[in-house]
């Protein structure tokens, strides 16, 4: 017969097997008999202590109530007031359990957070958006549909265009995000955004509206993905990048185009001996050399070469060449 194998699989003994588990026991006595120091911890549970109070999104809502003003200029012919409610954190099938099967929803593709936003419109605000826009009273329509008219899904579509727009100004001090891909949806049964039971961060906003009661619209970020940037979200810090005032520029163009300038020509400067100045009198004559261009100055500074001329009647300049100065 021959000799085993040195590699065989060596099986524990009875008496070794209860020595291990007696040790085992020993291990847990030991680990009861002091104080408690383990906290339970469940896998995949979303720790919102690390967002804060979302003082940086509040910052980004307040800005988007301005920005978005414009946005309702053309259907209700003025800026609205936009107000912003705190952000709630909720889970999906929560937040649609809140609102009626009949909404709009149009989700849009945020690359830089590696996720999806949705925007929701009520049914009602949207058919007086687009009774307004198109020449009718600011007033609510009795609303019994299930899907939106081909106008109003027009009136859908400039208005989340635009609110993208703001999103995207208001979140520049942030971070830049960019909001594309826009894909519309009707009924919550058929909105592909998140799982039911995952949690978003629900951003609400209220429109007042002239001679009607105010309308709603939700902003609805995904939790999962503004954790990355929950440190930016609770930083408290200004950023140092301040918006276009396109009024404010337009004015100071203005302003700077009505300074008075001083412009010369000058056509000769020619050198002339001492003893040929002295006893000038009216009607001496004084040779000069044009064969150096004029010159064109402003303020003293000479910027283009020109040709004498005449242009209506009176003595001209013809410009040729600008200087480099």
């Amino acid at each position: 017969m021959g000799k085993p194998t040195t590699n065989s699989t060596h099986k524990l003994s009875s008496n070794e097997v209860a020595a291990l588990v007696d040790g085992l026991f020993d291990m847990d006595k030991e680990q009861g008999s002091g104080p408690e120091n383990v906290k339970s911890y469940k896998f995949g549970s979303d720790n919102l202590s690390i967002m804060g109070d979302y003082h940086g999104l509040r910052m980004i809502n307040e800005r988007f109530c301005r920005l978005a003003r414009p946005v309702f200029l053309p259907f209700l012919r003025m800026h609205p007031r936009i107000s912003a409610f705190p952000p709630e954190v909720k889970s999906f099938d929560h937040y649609c359990d809140e609102l009626e099967n009949f909404v709009s929803l149009t989700t849009a593709r945020v690359e830089a957070l590696r996720s999806n936003q949705l925007i929701m419109l009520p049914p009602n605000f949207v058919s007086l958006l687009t009774n307004a826009y198109y020449g009718g009273n600011i007033a609510y329509l009795p609303n019994g549909r299930t899907e939106f008219t081909a106008a109003e899904t027009r009136v859908i579509t400039i208005v989340t265009d635009g609110l993208h727009r703001a999103l995207e100004a208001a979140w520049r001090d942030l971070m830049p995000l960019a909001f594309a891909n826009p894909v519309h949806e009707d009924n919550l049964q058929f909105a592909t955004f998140v799982e039911s039971e995952e949690k978003v961060v629900c951003c609400s906003f209220i429109v007042q509206l002239p001679d009607a009661d105010p309308a709603t619209m939700d902003l609805i970020y995904p939790l999962q993905a503004l954790k990355p940037i929950a440190a930016r979200l609770r930083s408290r810090m200004q950023s140092d990048q301040v918006d276009d005032d396109l009024r404010w520029r337009a004015r100071l163009r203005d302003a700077v185009m009505s300074v008075p300038l001083n412009v010369t020509a000058r056509l000769a400067q020619p050198t002339v001996p001492l003893t040929h100045l002295v006893g000038l009198n009216p009607g001496r004559v004084v040779p000069v050399d044009l064969s150096p261009r004029p010159q064109l100055l402003v303020e003293g500074t000479a910027l283009f070469d020109g040709e004498p001329g005449a242009q209506g009647g009176r003595a001209a300049l013809s410009l040729t060449r600008k200087l480099d100065n």
